[in-house]
């Protein structure tokens, strides 16, 4: 174990390169590292989309198509773009956003969002994941990462296998940790303004935490845990109620 503190400290000097000529910022000011274009990570959505969409059966429920239908159009009309939303036949509790304008909502998520603001605190933060270039910077962290298991292997002796789970634990899945924080925080500030109540979103967790049963540690997991998430957005919630009245007073009445 002794080893693991030198070997950190070449894999970040491996990456430093890339992350010093290659770092933009996030919407809420965070760096991130940014090796590959838009245009690129468009292509890689739809390609994962249509993928997608040949292996998963969507549903043929009419209702439950125009309901998240209605949310994602809410949502996405403050952003602005063409967007394509597929609804899933899936058990999953799950969604999500592409580069590319793709959204994608499994059935088995409606059985945990009780309303509409829920359903759209999760359409929100899926979004804004694309809005902030997420997608982007996790490709350009797995490149980058590569890049350094290759040179410390070779330099150290120590395996790869080895080496990448230490890089993984150091530096993805923190990294990944911030993503879902930033998300969290620029989905409520989306469904409000959107009109949707964003007081739902810490509450869409606390139903989340309820269905999940066991999570692993914070420390080792790509999310935030609950009663983190439901604390910031708590936090955050001062801040977005007065878009919430604002959306409300110009006729932002979503009734899905």
């Amino acid at each position: 174990m002794s080893r693991w503190p030198a070997v950190r400290t070449l894999l970040c000097i491996a990456v430093v390169g890339a992350v010093v000529t290659a770092c933009v910022t996030s919407p809420t000011g965070r760096r991130q590292l940014r090796l590959v274009s838009d245009a690129e990570m468009a292509q890689m959505g739809v390609t994962a989309f249509q993928d997608l969409k040949e292996k998963t059966p969507p549903t043929k429920d009419g209702k439950t198509n125009r309901y998240v239908q209605c949310v994602a159009n809410a949502i996405t009309r403050e952003v602005g773009g063409q967007w394509e939303v597929q609804v899933f036949d899936s058990k999953q509790v799950n969604a999500f956003a592409l580069p590319g304008g793709k959204i994608g909502v499994y059935t088995g998520l409606l059985k945990v969002t009780q309303n509409q603001d829920q359903l759209a605190a999760v359409i929100g933060h899926e979004v804004s994941h694309v809005l902030a270039g997420h997608s982007a910077a996790r490709v350009s962290n797995e490149m980058a990462t590569q890049l350094g298991v290759a040179v410390v292997s070779s330099a150290t002796g120590v395996s790869g296998d080895m080496i990448g789970m230490g890089a993984n634990l150091l530096l993805l899945l923190p990294y990944s940790r911030g993503d879902e924080s930033e998300a969290d925080v620029l989905g409520q500030q989306l469904m409000a303004r959107a009109g949707f109540d964003p007081a739902e979103a810490s509450k869409l967790w606390e139903n989340m935490a309820r269905a999940g049963g066991e999570t692993p540690p914070e420390f080792a997991s790509t999310h935030p845990s609950p009663s983190t998430r439901i604390s910031d957005l708590n936090k955050n919630l001062s801040k977005v109620i007065p878009l919430y009245n604002q959306a409300r007073a110009a006729g932002k009445k979503p009734s899905c």
